[in-house]
């Protein structure tokens, strides 16, 4: 996943001394340079600790489970996004950009060995539960998420439709932690949420980026070119990437051309040499109509993608505060067990060259989100790439909104002052545009 790769098989380090160890003719082993030396000197001590933790730690420890765990401490010792997982945790990973799966509905990150939420997902369990970007989770049933792996605490955290998991989180701004108990639900994955704001301005709220995000966009979009139609068309749209922690790299590329006709939209550079450019293409449904983009610090990732590239392009005006900073391109590897890699493999940059890495977007108008009354006393501690450790350098007919609709709307821009400052700027947008020109 992200861009091509090719499966790789990886073998127990005994076998990879036994197999690779080059004789001549005559039988002879062949001199190796130091480094070489060096390389079969580190396998070989993996190999004698393996032995060593086989036969005499207290309990008994299958080669398997050794293995597994090495390769764990060695992808996570990389990056805080780097990872192996075995044949149950690669399904799952899979099943969260396609189809739903069962859970509470958080993004999580691990940091000095503590599970921080990075921010809960819309409308699921979690959201509802009143967990929080920054919120700390210490135990999961009454285990302690230090004895867990990132992908450990995923697996425990799911579990079957109405089946209930008890965590305890510490709140940014409580020192007692607090015990929630919550009942798990399918998480749909459906990415992309729109609503009427006023005659012709149009919110589009995208989550995640997962495998229909693109077309669930254009289905959106036209939708709202269809509502707009009587009431003098589409003007304007404010696309709303905040909290949204990202996804499939085709998806932010593809949703970033549903509104540019040409340039560049991000470069992805690896190691040595290698880099990849993808360009926007013109077509016959491109999106052309006013824009504002809506980013904060839990926008990350592809999120940060579409929004570089918008802005980049002088295609919207991007509003909001500075984004998570997540700047790497992870490849999805299947191995031949059913296990698989998490492996960052890239950088990407946006079209002007710059890397967002642990330094995130910067909007072009800072606006701090401001919480309504009952929420001023409690502080917002958004937890950004920056501060991770070894961070790297529905196609329905619309009708006429209800009065319940227009009340919810009526709602939402009143509690959220950045929503509602897009909607002014983006109606504004094109007299600004004539007072330039």
């Amino acid at each position: 996943m992200s861009f091509l790769f090719r499966p790789s098989i990886l073998l127990p380090a005994i076998l990879l001394v036994q197999l690779f160890t080059p004789i001549t003719s005559e039988g002879r082993p062949i001199l190796r340079s130091d480094s070489m030396e060096d390389k079969y000197a580190s396998l070989k001590r993996f190999s004698h600790v393996l032995d060593l933790v086989e036969h005499h730690y207290v309990k008994e420890v299958t080669q398997k489970d050794l293995i597994n765990g090495a390769l764990k401490g060695m992808l996570q010792g990389l990056d805080p996004h780097s990872t192996f997982m075995n044949a149950e945790e690669y399904k799952e990973m899979q099943e969260t950009t396609s189809g739903e799966f069962f859970g509470v509905g958080i993004e999580i990150s691990m940091e000095n060995n503590q599970v921080v939420v990075v921010t809960p997902i819309e409308d699921t369990p979690a959201f509802r539960a009143g967990l929080k970007a920054g919120d700390i989770i210490i135990t999961i049933d009454g285990q302690s998420t230090q004895e867990l792996s990132l992908q450990e605490v995923v697996s425990r955290i799911r579990g079957p439709k109405g089946s209930e998991v008890e965590l305890t989180i510490i709140h940014a701004d409580d020192k007692m932690p607090q015990t929630v108990r919550i009942v798990r639900d399918s998480i749909p994955l459906i990415s992309v949420k729109s609503k009427c704001l006023e005659k012709g301005y149009y919110w589009v709220r995208i989550t995640r980026f997962s495998e229909r995000t693109t077309e669930e966009l254009k289905k959106a979009v036209k939708a709202a070119e269809k509502d707009a139609k009587n009431q003098g068309g589409l003007k304007g749209l404010v696309l709303d990437l905040r909290n949204n922690p990202g996804g499939l790299l085709d998806q932010a590329v593809n949703v970033s051309d549903v509104f540019l006709q040409k340039g560049t939209i991000v470069s992805i550079k690896g190691r040595g040499s290698n880099e990849r450019v993808y360009e926007a293409r013109s077509q016959r449904d491109d999106v052309l109509v006013p824009m504002v983009v809506l980013i904060n610090a839990g926008s990350a990732s592809a999120s940060e993608i579409v929004a570089g590239a918008l802005r980049d392009q002088n295609r919207a005006l991007t509003m909001g505060e500075r984004s998570f900073g997540k700047g790497s391109v992870q490849n999805i590897i299947p191995l031949p067990d059913g296990s698989g890699l998490k492996l960052t493999v890239a950088l990407y940059y946006t079209p002007n060259g710059s890397s967002i890495q642990a330094e995130g977007i910067v909007p072009d108008m800072e606006v701090p989100f401001e919480p309504q009354k009952e929420e001023k006393n409690q502080p917002r501690v958004m937890v950004r790439e920056q501060d991770l450790n070894r961070h790297l350098e529905n196609n329905r007919e619309k009708k006429e909104p209800s009065e319940k609709t227009k009340d919810e709307v009526k709602d939402q821009l009143a509690k959220d002052n950045q929503l509602r400052l897009a909607l002014q700027m983006v109606k504004a947008l094109p007299r600004i545009k004539d007072l330039k020109n």
